[in-house]
């Protein structure tokens, strides 16, 4: 069965859900989709069939995607009693998109496979810019078989489509990725602090490193919005807590220490309090500016 005659099915149309889900019916694909909100218009008025459950598209697919928040909405809407398990037929193949808990993504995976049906995690990277463009990293875990058979809708999606491992190495990879992220943050964020508290023109500062080996993506686009103190969300605080979380949790079953990542995740915790959970997560500078006294602007103001 080729691609172009597959029916797909796509749960989950937020932020990021709608426009994945967009590529796939612009390219002349049949979707079937469900929704725990209300389904946004550009998908409303398009030629995808809307389902009252997450079963009912799963009875009607042949692969189905999931792009929920967080690891008890996937389970949710696999195992619960309108879940996609339960409209599963032999052959078919189950595609997580969601970031949530490795761990947890092989317990899911075992109980697909169980049923004759294929599973991927496949977690993506670049926000909703990435989503909208069609040009999210994706990291896949799972067979290589069921992977080469969703590929050409991968790249519908996204660009980097890399097949990671099995399954739950799609997740891990996800996980590593928040990890350093949130690093990349942490470290801006405390050299701006430092330099601006030094008397240094911050925006100069960030202008001379971004032609040396400090130089990165983070420092370009997050130096920039902490500069300008731009922190209407990209990427919310409160959604990598969320990934922090599992990057935790995971390290607490592996036995692995991440005290870098604990002290990323005490410092969102910080801006949190402050009412910042929808900040952007760049905005994580403005808890190491309560801790040194001092706001990045400050420093032009001298």
């Amino acid at each position: 069965m080729t691609t172009t005659s597959l029916k797909i099915g796509f749960i989950g149309l937020g932020t990021m859900g709608a426009p994945m889900a967009q590529h796939l019916i612009q390219a002349g694909h049949q979707l079937f989709v469900y929704t725990r909100g209300r389904v946004p218009p550009t998908i409303a008025e398009s030629r995808a069939t809307q389902c009252v459950t997450a079963r009912g598209v799963a009875e009607r697919a042949d692969i189905i995607f999931t792009m929920v928040p967080d690891t008890p909405h996937v389970e949710d809407a696999l195992f619960s009693e309108s879940g996609v398990a339960a409209g599963l037929s032999k052959g078919k193949t189950v595609v997580d998109m969601s970031s949530i808990s490795p761990i947890a993504t092989k317990d899911f995976a075992a109980r697909i496979n169980a049923l004759g049906c294929d599973y991927l995690d496949a977690p993506v990277s670049g926000g909703e810019v990435g989503a909208k463009n069609a040009t999210l990293s994706i990291m896949v875990g799972g067979p290589e078989a069921a992977f080469a058979r969703v590929k050409p809708l991968f790249e519908l999606m996204g660009k980097n489509i890399t097949l990671v491992g099995g399954n739950g190495d799609g997740q891990t990879a996800k996980v590593a990725n928040q990890i350093i992220v949130a690093l990349n943050i942490e470290a801006v964020a405390e050299a701006l602090v430092f330099a601006a508290k030094a008397g240094a023109d911050p925006a100069r500062v960030r202008q001379a490193l971004m032609g040396g080996f400090a130089s990165s993506k983070i420092l370009e686009v997050h130096g920039e919005r902490m500069l300008r103190r731009t922190f209407d969300p990209g990427f919310r605080i409160e959604l990598h807590q969320k990934d922090l979380n599992l990057a935790l949790a995971s390290a607490r079953a592996l036995g692995v220490a991440l005290p870098n990542t604990a002290t990323a995740q005490e410092l969102f915790n910080s801006c949190v309090a402050q009412g910042g959970a929808a900040w952007d997560h760049s905005a994580l500078v403005r808890a190491l500016e309560t801790l040194a006294h001092f706001e990045i602007g400050q420093a032009a103001a001298r």
